[in-house]
């Protein structure tokens, strides 16, 4: 019994201290440390990614209303400017209205004015509205943009539906106001010395978490460009057509 109990002991020594058995669990273990290290990581940025993903609108918001960046019009923020301003009597611009939803978004989607006139130092009032045909309530949420984008530092929104989500239930129609106001200051800027014309354009997405808003950094997923063409063909058809009554007349 002694001598089993011995060479047992011996044996388990042997296992328990042997150099290749050691360096095997050491690679096991390294390994097994790795991988739950790398889990860990891949984890957590995804964490980060899916909070940078809700994260993402409100920063562009502040971003693009702080900047006017894009085109995108400033929040009004200073009350005691709007209060005491004075209005440009010998300036006056005229706002058109464009509105556009892409091929994805079932809402119907339209400005209920196609222009206002409207000077520097002036509040005006504009409505779009929002219409959802389908039997389901859908989410959307839009993004707007001014052109041309130099006019943008001055064009301030007091109210409006941008960046904001809204919700439609089967069937339902909603108007949604416009509040603005275009700094004095534009009068000033010799770049704008010849700008009469401004066009303000809101595009509303279904809002989602799949919903990726169109790069600012790419002109082509830029639909105001398309909007401000589509302007400029309406009046060029539009001054050909009376120059043919012209002619007849």
């Amino acid at each position: 019994n002694n001598f089993f109990k011995i060479n047992f002991q011996q044996n388990n020594a042997y296992f328990s201290s042997s150099p290749k058995q050691s360096s095997w669990l050491q690679r096991f273990l390294s390994k097994f440390e790795s991988d739950s290290t790398a889990i860990y990581y891949i984890s957590g940025i995804a964490i980060i990614m899916l909070g940078l993903s809700f994260a993402f609108i409100p920063f562009f918001r502040i971003l693009c209303e702080t900047t006017s960046f894009n085109g995108v019009a400033q929040i009004a923020r200073n009350l005691n400017k709007i209060a005491t301003m004075e209005k440009v009597d010998d300036c006056l611009i005229r706002v058109q209205f464009n509105a556009d939803v892409p091929s994805s978004m079932q809402w119907k989607f339209k400005p209920l004015q196609d222009e206002i006139y409207v000077s520097p130092g002036e509040t005006a009032l504009a409505f779009f509205t929002a219409y959802n045909p389908t039997n389901k309530p859908i989410v959307g949420i839009s993004t707007y943009n001014l052109s041309p984008f130099q006019a943008a530092y001055y064009f301030n929104k007091i109210q409006c539906f941008c960046f904001d989500e809204q919700i439609l239930n089967p069937g339902e129609e909603v108007d949604l106001p416009v509040f603005f106001y275009i700094d004095p200051d534009f009068v000033n800027d010799p770049l704008l010395e010849d700008v009469t014309n401004l066009l303000l354009s809101y595009t509303f997405f279904e809002s989602g978490a799949n919903l990726k808003l169109p790069s600012p950094f790419d002109p082509d997923n830029r639909p105001l460009n398309k909007s401000l063409q589509k302007f400029e063909e309406k009046e060029k058809k539009t001054g050909s057509l009376l120059e043919s009554v012209n002619a007849i007349a």
